[in-house]
């Protein structure tokens, strides 16, 4: 998943804040808590990208795709109202890395959901390396401030708000409700580790300057028909979206079986930086793991699944 960037060294802005990340834009109505909910699946490992070309003449599926289509956007339904009602541990990693591919420095920071007082999700700051320990808002107590830290970096500066742009994407962007706006294109089938899958297409039939849209590929399972990995960028009417200053575009998300849903498991990208004497080689990793099931307050507000920018 590899993407063509430049920044320079004044990274500012956003990386660890406040309550990071606005309200989860891709979650739906509350639900019930999953009392027979299962922990985490082992976490995948790092992966090299396998780009998808058109296929003209594509192996057939067992069910038509409009089928296909049909009941992967309602498990999408499914998997957004069950996200709900269940927490995780989020670990956020940037890393440069060297000529030989191994990382020469990197950042981390872990993030958890929470709901606040108006109902809504956020997520907020749990853990940064080498900062103070995290102060509550004077404005809003559910809000926690979290200081801006570059770890170990060398070419790297950031602050909370460059992850802003990430948090705004859905989990579960392809419910029923969306997948009008796209126009969907079987492209046969391929593995994917242990799974047989049907591979799809997605491109946004229109593009707004207030919506982001998915555009690149999603394998969904041949047996559960559910959407097990995607492979793609987010655009609007003005572009690729970003982040203010990271350069990440293309994103590589693996899912994870959690009980009767498939919820994120790992998401890769890799990129590079151009400073005054080098071009850096940069990449974020994203894992979700410990999910678990939570109660849902009464107050709890229902997000709507529509993308936003």
């Amino acid at each position: 998943m590899t993407s063509v960037g430049s920044i320079d060294t004044r990274m500012t802005r956003m990386f660890f804040a406040t309550l990071v990340l606005a309200a989860f834009a891709a979650s739906a109505p509350a639900v019930a808590a999953q009392a027979n909910a299962t922990g985490p699946m082992p976490q995948p490992p790092p992966r090299d990208v396998v780009n998808i070309p058109v296929n003209s003449q594509p192996e057939p599926a067992a069910i038509p795709p409009m089928e296909i289509i049909k009941r992967f956007a309602a498990k999408e339904d499914a998997f957004a109202q069950a996200s709900r009602s269940f927490g995780y541990r989020k670990s956020i990693v940037v890393q440069e890395m060297g000529p030989n591919g191994k990382p020469t420095g990197q950042v981390e920071v872990i993030t958890a959901p929470f709901y606040g007082s108006d109902g809504k999700r956020y997520e907020r700051v749990v853990s940064v390396p080498a900062a103070p320990a995290p102060t509550s808002s004077t404005t809003n107590p559910d809000q926690v401030a979290a200081p801006p830290t570059t770890g170990d970096l060398h070419a790297l500066h950031f602050e909370p708000e460059d992850v802003m742009a990430l948090a705004m994407m859905p989990q579960f962007p392809f419910t029923t409700e969306q997948i009008a706006k796209y126009n969907i294109t079987y492209q046969g089938k391929q593995p994917v580790d242990e799974l047989n899958t049907y591979v799809f297409a997605m491109e946004p039939k229109l593009v707004d300057r207030q919506h982001a849209y998915f555009s690149g590929v999603v394998w969904v399972d041949d047996h559960e028909l559910a959407i097990v990995k995607t492979y793609g960028k987010w655009v609007t009417e003005l572009g690729d979206v970003t982040s203010p200053k990271l350069p990440f575009t293309l994103f590589e998300t693996y899912r994870q079986q959690v009980g009767d849903s498939w919820f994120p498991a790992y998401s890769r990208s890799d990129d590079q930086v151009t400073t005054k004497d080098d071009v850096i080689p940069v990449r974020l990793i994203i894992k979700w793991t410990d999910y678990a099931s939570v109660p849902v307050p009464p107050s709890a507000s229902a997000v709507s699944n529509a993308p936003s920018h």
